[in-house]
């Protein structure tokens, strides 16, 4: 029972999750039946791994995580269930570049090695306010994963962006864990330093401008933030940690200002580095005119996988082609990672599309509701910055990908084809499910403010 005498809802979650595992394996199904004709070989055995996944989760959080909130983890399974048909999908259509399939397979062991790192997290992180005592050493962390690409020497396959890190055949972006190493520093940093922020400053014009000291940070934030960007190209990881930095920001001081600041800072830092980095400059060109590729003397180098998902999306209309009946691999490599949100539009249509959206909405209003829950300063803030990140990285893919800004190279969570982006947003939903639990936990002691 939570403080409040409602049930912890155990048998809910066990319920949904039971639904979260089958619809999957229906649209698996569906994918055989649309390209084969028959049910796939491989579908008894997808979903005794999924169901048998879900259920060792499950039971870690029954025995240690019992008050944690219902919904998150069986909406992280469906998603990741779905993402894993898409890519199987694809497989089957082929026309890919070489190399780079069949992925559905590599997608269910990362799928499975990121549920066991969800499991670790909930076993061994007693309690989230443990981490606040490592906010500068998660800060150092964080700015060492994120400049480690910079040093290993990029691939032809990497296509400009250095985000990775490449050892033999095996691969990692180290951007993915840092977004959660540096929610950790920001929330205990801001934990501290609020009330000086929100306080110390002056009005001028209406907007509350902050003392130059406590303005270092942001400034601090915003040169790194552009140094990722030029020197290795990574235009979404720059957007996501600087808007997340800003975010974060005024949910700590309640001040519009930063806000206001952090727009002008993003737009003007986006200008000047857009007119002086050419791999930035090709994708905003992209955006601008997406359908420039297919002109008949197009210059080298266009890019056509945003004309193809506009095309793609286009094709879907409000109801889709139908699972398996879509032709969205003709975007090429990135129908499965940066565009799988493209090749969902197509077969499920626009329906579909906001099906999928409201999935990823109802994750965030959860963590949401897990920060206003929240006994202790530090987890509040901590659980507003893990649901902004996701909140953010969903916008940034599905903005590019529609056309709304430009495209970032960042992958969809949990859906996308990727390692990395798999294992860390399992340790987001494990370190927001540890945060709620102990929201919802009876008799737990509120937290103490300490400066670490």
């Amino acid at each position: 029972m939570t403080p409040q005498g409602a049930p912890n809802r155990r048998n809910t979650e066990l319920a949904l999750l039971a639904f979260a595992v089958l619809l999957p394996v229906l649209a698996y199904a569906n994918v055989g039946l649309a390209i084969d004709g028959s049910l796939p070989a491989g579908m008894l055995g997808y979903g005794l791994g999924m169901g048998a996944l879900a259920l060792i989760a499950h039971l870690v959080m029954r025995r240690w995580a019992p008050y944690a909130d219902p919904l998150l983890l069986p909406l992280a399974t469906l998603l990741n269930g779905l993402g894993v048909v898409m890519i199987w999908r694809l497989d089957k259509a082929g026309g890919l570049l070489k190399g780079n399939y069949p992925a559905a397979a590599n997608q269910l062991m990362w799928s499975g090695l990121g549920i066991a790192f969800f499991i670790v997290v909930m076993v061994f992180l007693k309690d989230h306010r443990v981490l606040q005592r490592y906010t500068y050493i998660s800060m150092a962390v964080a700015l060492v994963l994120l400049a480690a690409p910079a040093f290993f020497p990029a691939r032809k396959g990497d296509f400009g962006a250095k985000i990775w890190i490449h050892l033999g055949s095996f691969s990692i972006q180290p951007g993915e864990f840092a977004k959660i190493i540096l929610t950790v520093f920001f929330a205990g940093y801001l934990m501290v330093k609020r009330d000086a922020l929100a306080l110390a400053s002056r009005r001028f014009m209406g907007l509350y401008l902050p003392r130059g000291r406590d303005l270092g940070p942001i400034i601090a934030i915003w040169l790194v933030s552009l140094l990722i960007l030029v020197f290795e190209n990574d235009l979404g990881s720059s957007f996501l940690f600087f808007g997340l930095f800003v975010v974060m920001l005024y949910v700590a001081t309640e001040r519009t200002s930063w806000i206001i600041f952090g727009l002008v800072m993003s737009i003007g830092g986006a200008t000047v580095v857009g007119a002086t980095s050419s791999h930035v400059k090709v994708r905003i060109d992209a955006w601008l005119d997406p359908m420039a590729a297919f002109a008949p003397n197009h210059a080298d180098g266009a890019s056509d996988q945003i004309g193809q998902a506009l095309f793609a999306l286009g094709s879907g209309g409000v109801t889709g082609s139908g699972l398996g009946q879509g032709r969205s691999y003709l975007i090429g490599f990135a129908a499965k990672s940066d565009f799988i949100i493209g090749s969902f539009g197509e077969e499920l249509g626009l329906t579909g599309l906001m099906a999928i959206f409201m999935l990823y909405g109802l994750i965030v209003q959860r963590g949401l509701r897990t920060a206003i829950a929240a006994r202790d300063p530090f987890g509040k803030l901590f659980a507003v910055g893990l649901s902004s990140a996701l909140a953010l990285q969903v916008f940034v893919v599905a903005g590019g990908v529609t056309g709304l800004i430009p495209l970032t190279g960042m992958t969809m969570p949990f859906m996308a084809q990727g390692g990395s982006s798999v294992v860390a947003n399992w340790a987001l939903i494990a370190l927001l499910l540890k945060i709620s639990d102990s929201a919802r936990r009876p008799g737990l002691e509120p937290a103490t403010a300490q400066e670490t």
